[in-house]
């Protein structure tokens, strides 16, 4: 779901630890444990996971309100009527709604999307990506995450698991971040300076000599992404949750064995080297 070249599929298990690493894990959560934010099935209610909608061939062009329209693409969102939101129809969290065009790879993200009538959307921002291109957007600005980021490239998707190996970078939260952001985040949420609070667009690895032989399948390809790719920091949110797809085919209970790992484990990565330019998401 992003080039070859995309900094989400950039390996950096050889890459230096960065200077700040140990403080950005303290103020994550060093005793608090990885979950993955993903699965089968519900809890309390809602479905587990971030859903990804088809979009149908020939589907209209949606009208889509925003509330922060000045860092929104304008569209057009071909999104369908019943598009699935993250959390259900009914969610009072993030509603995120990633839909995906696979005839031209384009990827359209809303954050706190609403459906209304007439096949209408509103939501409070959102973000179209040519998942070809590593393109990033204009600086400062969010996107559907607050990080200015896409989505989708960073879920654990269940084809991935099934097949062996998840190639690319994941998406993780933290509780607190800095008002900073790194390359190739685009955008900040927070309003604290505290230098030793992790800045959106952190990569964070798990270690290598933490030993995941043990986990079973799902988790264990899982936690082998976290060491060879690393996480992105892309939100504020719970601390080490992991974001993936919302599959029935996940097993929830080979899943809820990454809860074995905890921050310790975890180190921050300086990227730096691989960046090529500013204003590209490709990697060196």
């Amino acid at each position: 779901m992003a080039p070859a070249d995309s900094i989400w599929r950039a390996k950096v298990d050889t890459l230096p630890v960065a200077s700040r690493s140990s403080a950005y894990v303290a103020n994550i959560g060093a005793q608090s444990h990885v979950h993955a934010d993903f699965g089968s099935g519900t809890w309390d209610g809602e479905p587990i996971g971030m859903p990804i909608t088809l979009i149908p061939p020939g589907t209209s062009p949606a009208h889509v309100s925003f509330d922060y329209a000045d860092e929104s693409d304008p569209g057009p969102y071909p999104i369908p009527a019943g598009a699935s939101i993250e959390g259900g129809a009914q969610s009072d969290g993030d509603r995120h709604v990633i839909a995906l065009d696979p005839s031209d790879c384009r990827d359209y993200e809303l954050y706190d999307a609403t459906a209304s009538s007439g096949g209408a959307w509103h939501a409070g921002s959102g973000a179209v990506f040519n998942l070809n291109s590593d393109a990033l957007r204009p600086a400062g600005w969010t996107s559907a995450d607050a990080a200015g980021l896409p989505i989708l490239p960073g879920l654990a998707r269940y084809d991935e698991a099934a097949a062996g190996a998840i190639d690319h970078a994941l998406r993780i939260t933290v509780p607190k971040s800095q008002a900073a952001y790194l390359w190739p985040a685009r955008h900040d949420a927070s309003s604290d300076t505290d230098p030793d609070l992790p800045p959106m667009g952190l990569r964070l690895r798990l270690k290598a000599d933490v030993d995941i032989s043990g986990l079973p399948p799902e988790a264990r390809v899982v936690a082998q992404a976290l060491k060879t790719y690393g996480a992105i920091v892309a939100d504020n949110g719970s601390a080490w949750y992991i974001s993936g797809t919302q599959d029935q085919r996940w097993n929830n209970d080979e899943l809820s064995a990454l809860s074995a790992l905890t921050g310790s484990d975890f180190e921050a990565v300086d990227t730096s080297s691989l960046q090529v330019s500013a204003n590209s998401g490709a990697a060196r």
